[in-house]
């Protein structure tokens, strides 16, 4: 009762808050971790610790440590005001970790000890992880530090011991764990009255994705049977204590750490940090224009990552962690100066509208912009000029700056851009609460992407059951899946075969029985013999009909039909085979006459035909040197096809006159073929936050973007003009907004990467990319480059069409994807000697054999290189192509010759686009 009079209501409140989670940490813990950090190599440079309740961590700084900047982050504010107090040159937020707005990749190590506890932080960035707390701490932290910087963290055993190995797979992608201690149960007994078993962490940030499993990733068994992670299961020395099961206070049995008595857990922790391996590697040696060997500074958290700023009149540049100085002309450097202080200007009007800013203070900060920007241009001409250009594309907020300007194809001055004189953002806030069920279904799609059920029951105030029931043939529960779709979902698709599975279900569960009558309704009338044209060839024909059909047609003998003579279709190949064609050869004229010839029976013809082959005949010639040669007879082709033809019309007769025939034929045809019932994709309901309100997206787009949320890899076949590009930035924007995606790339034409980039901002003015440059592709660059793709937390990439392609796949991906074209290329050959095919079909096939087949070896004998940057390294999880038309060419194989827009040669970077679209689809579509 005292402390609670001594408290405000919000300080008792975060007080009692913090006990589910607050584990202080023993002074023996953290002076070993300070002991493996500086074996490491960390003296100075920016530490978070984010958690720092009272500031343990901050306190037991060891001197050789003493030039770390630190930082900490502390949501209970009578222990974050203690630690402002006590280290009052430390940076101390008292504010939760899902509030700090920290660059990322701007600290050189996170230490601390994360809250531990069965529940999930709010955080949009992360909310699609469904991270219980401590898992969200390291995640972020993850992002927070530099590449090759250092997360040392104590968390729960959860992290490690869990059986969904999820966490520690997302983990793995981004870091490598230099080493794991797992704590006996006492060690944190004195300090904070509790037995919790945990672990002292160690990652090392990479500066590219990984798509391996390590070791750690997984689960093994210890030597006594127990399962536990696999770095303990095979470094025991690194569990300081005995494993062991005990009931918990829930009656369930635990795995736990029991102390070895009579050992100091200070020696157990000294012998352990020795095990552990690592260096805290520099921040990049590539600096731009470095002012000499000591003129780096620690970075201000103020600056965004790869831009400019000024400190006392110098110009520096910030990479991750450190800020470096720039020598450059008198000239470029008031440049410089003069668009970091527009740059500044801009991005606080920015902020001002997303935090919904009074009109007064946006008029302004407008004004200042206007006296800024006439200043400026007055003085070194538009923003966009060439000289400004290069003197400050290399600033992350160049785009943004070129986006101020709205110029003519000669690169002439229209017009300022809305933001100096409108409001381009306004603060969507959130639904809270709605009348109906009807509007929390609209809400619900919008923010959650599909159906759900308990967020609209809340918004509407109605229970679940409810909310169902209002809905009725407006949501539908699929019996497959188990959730709850829209009706445009549901009853789109193969209805056909979603009534069947409804009515199936629908016997025993009753529930479904709306699903029934619903789909009943939407089922496509059935097209009758008359709608329906059957072509020899088609593979959706039973075989046994080819067969039957030839029998009567030809009168093949009785004892040789269907055992020694028959049709036979290949799903593996794709093609039709006709079995002892040339058996029937003798005394049949209507296999060599009628329907024949003398050099082509008719079941040779009937073979060609169902291979959507016109037959050809050649003859054998001598050659000068002895050799032979191939020449086309064309009179004898000539009358092959007119014979082929006539077999065609005689199927066409024949394949419907039969009555049972034809009705199973056309049920056939119906399931297969006329079962389909299109998504028609409404994106009405869309709010698209932060998107600028001068501009409203025409209805056809809203659609467009709907289609790309829901309906997967999605063609934008509008004609020129249509909005393609706002579409496919609203689509990404929204993507990220609602989890479906956390990296987008889009992948433009060469020309187009700057105006893409202004585009981008014009619609979204307060969206984080990042364009690249010519010059960012170059080889000494484009390491860097990609890492800052890989590392970086941004809206959208654009880069262009020849720098996509500069960036490869992985080596094993590309010759398994190669092995697999060169398996169905000899499989096209065989196919088409076996069909006695055109010499020229089949040596340009062998052409492309030997092509695929040298880039291969080539592939096989390529070194290895570190310093290569992948795609898969990426971790791009959506991809955007503007005018994928130029990636067309790509190599298939096809058994109908002469197709005219179908090539037969490989085009390289169609293929690489196509193996990266294959990449997406197999590894990505499978995690979402």
């Amino acid at each position: 009762m005292e402390l609670k009079q001594a408290l405000t209501e919000e300080e008792y409140r975060q007080a009692r808050a913090s006990t589910l989670n607050a584990f202080y940490t023993p002074p023996v813990v953290i002076k070993a971790m300070y002991e493996a950090l500086g074996n490491m190599g960390l003296k100075q440079g920016n530490v978070l610790e984010p958690s720092c309740g009272t500031g343990n961590f901050m306190g037991l700084v060891p001197e050789g440590m003493s030039s770390l900047k630190m930082y900490g982050v502390e949501i209970d504010s009578i222990s974050g005001r203690i630690a402002g107090q006590l280290y009052q040159k430390n940076r101390i937020s008292v504010q939760g970790f899902e509030s700090a707005q920290y660059p990322d990749s701007f600290f050189d190590c996170v230490v601390g000890n994360v809250p531990f506890g069965a529940y999930k932080v709010v955080d949009r960035r992360y909310d699609r992880f469904n991270f219980l707390i401590h898992d969200y701490f390291i995640a972020k932290s993850l992002d927070l530090v530099r590449p090759g910087g250092v997360v040392a963290v104590v968390t729960s055993s959860g992290t490690m011991d869990k059986a969904n190995p999820s966490v520690r797979q997302y983990i793995a992608n981004r870091a490598d764990l230099l080493g794991a201690i797992r704590l006996p149960e006492n060690a944190f007994l004195k300090n904070a009255g509790t037995e919790t078993v945990a672990d002292i962490l160690f990652f090392q940030k990479r500066d590219r994705a990984s798509l391996e499993q390590p070791e750690w990733v997984s689960l093994g068994t210890t030597s006594e049977g127990y399962s536990v992670n696999s770095y303990f299961a095979t470094h025991p020395e690194m569990v300081l204590g005995k494993f062991a099961m005990e009931s918990t206070q829930f009656g369930k049995q635990a795995l736990t750490v029991k102390p070895i008595s009579g050992v100091l857990l200070s020696e157990q922790l000294k012998e352990a940090v020795r095990q552990i391996q690592g260096d805290i590697t520099d921040r990049e040696p590539e600096e731009l224009l470095p002012g000499g060997p000591d003129s780096s500074i620690p970075a201000d958290p103020s600056v965004k990552n790869f831009s400019f700023a000024e400190v006392n009149g110098k110009v520096y540049y910030r990479e991750n962690s450190r800020m470096n100085r720039v020598e450059l002309p008198v000239k470029t450097t008031e440049r410089v100066l003069g668009m970091v202080k527009l740059r500044d200007i801009t991005q606080e009007l920015i902020r001002c509208q997303m935090e919904d800013g009074s009109d007064e203070e946006v008029e302004a900060l407008q004004k200042k912009l206007n006296e800024q920007y006439d200043s400026f241009t007055k003085k070194y001409g538009l923003v966009s000029s060439n000289a400004n250009r290069k003197a400050f594309s290399q600033d992350s907020s160049y785009c943004l700056l070129a986006a101020l300007e709205l110029v003519d194809e000669n690169g002439n001055l229209e017009r300022k851009a809305d933001i100096f004189t409108k409001r381009t953002i306004r603060k969507v806030e959130p639904v809270t609460s709605v009348d109906t069920a009807s509007e929390a279904l609209a809400v619900s799609i919008g923010e959650k992407a599909g159906v759900d059920i308990p967020f609209m029951a809340g918004l509407c105030g109605k229970t679940e059951g409810e909310v169902i029931k209002e809905l009725t043939g407006v949501i539908f529960k699929n019996p497959v899946t188990e959730k709850w779709e829209a009706a445009d979902e549901y009853l789109s698709g193969n209805v056909r075969e979603k009534l069947l599975t409804a009515a199936r279900y629908a016997e025993n569960q009753p529930e479904y029985a709306p699903n029934v009558t619903y789909l009943e309704k939407v089922q496509p009338k059935d097209l009758d013999a008359s709608q329906i044209e059957v072509r020899l060839g088609a593979t959706w024909v039973e075989d046994t009909y080819i067969t039957q059909f030839m029998g009567e047609l030809f009168q093949t003998p009785e004892n040789y039909l269907g055992t020694k003579i028959e049709a036979r279709y290949a799903k593996e190949t794709g093609r039709w085979h006709i079995k002892g064609k040339n058996q029937d050869s003798h005394g049949n004229s209507l296999a060599t006459s009628t329907y024949g010839t003398g050099r082509a029976n008719a079941y040779r013809l009937l073979e060609d035909a169902l291979n959507l082959r016109d037959t050809k005949i050649y003859d054998k010639v001598r050659t000068e040197d002895g050799g032979e040669k191939r020449v086309l007879n064309k009179a004898e082709t000539m009358v092959a096809q007119q014979k082929q033809e006539m077999i065609r019309e005689a199927f066409k007769e024949w394949v419907f006159k039969d009555l049972e025939r034809r009705e199973e034929l056309c049920r056939t045809y119906n399931e297969l073929f006329n079962s389909i019932r299109p998504r028609e994709y409404d994106g009405s309901h869309i709010r698209f936050s932060g998107m600028n309100p001068e501009i409203t997206m025409m209805q056809h787009q809203k659609n467009a973007v709907a289609h790309i949320l829901y309906g997967g890899n999605t063609l934008l076949a509008h004609c020129v003009g249509a909005g393609k590009t706002f579409e496919m930035v609203a689509a990404g924007m929204e993507s990220r907004r609602i989890g479906l995606s956390h990296k987008n790339l889009y992948v433009v034409p060469n020309h187009l990467t700057e105006q893409w980039g202004s585009d981008f901002l014009r619609l979204y003015p307060g969206a984080n990319i990042l364009v690249a440059t010519k010059k960012d592709f170059e080889p000494e660059n484009r390491k860097k480059f990609c890492s800052r793709i890989a590392t970086g937390d941004y809206d959208g990439i654009i880069i262009g069409h020849s720098q996509f392609e500069k960036i490869p796949l992985s080596i094993e991906r590309q010759i398994a994807a190669i092995e697999r074209q060169i398996d169905d290329i000899i499989l096209a050959i065989s196919d088409a000697k076996a069909a006695e095919g055109e010499r020229y079909t089949i040596k340009e096939m062998e052409r492309t054999k030997k092509s695929l087949e040298a880039k291969l070896e080539r592939l096989n004998n390529q070194e290895r290189k570190d310093n290569v940057v992948t795609f898969e390294e990426l971790g791009v999880d959506r991809l955007f192509v503007d005018e994928s038309h130029f990636y067309k060419n790509l190599f298939l194989y096809t058994k109908m010759r002469n197709i005219a827009g179908i090539a037969q040669t490989d085009a390289q970077k169609s293929s690489d686009m196509f193996m990266k679209c294959q990449y997406m689809d197999d590894v990505i579509c499978c995690e979402l």
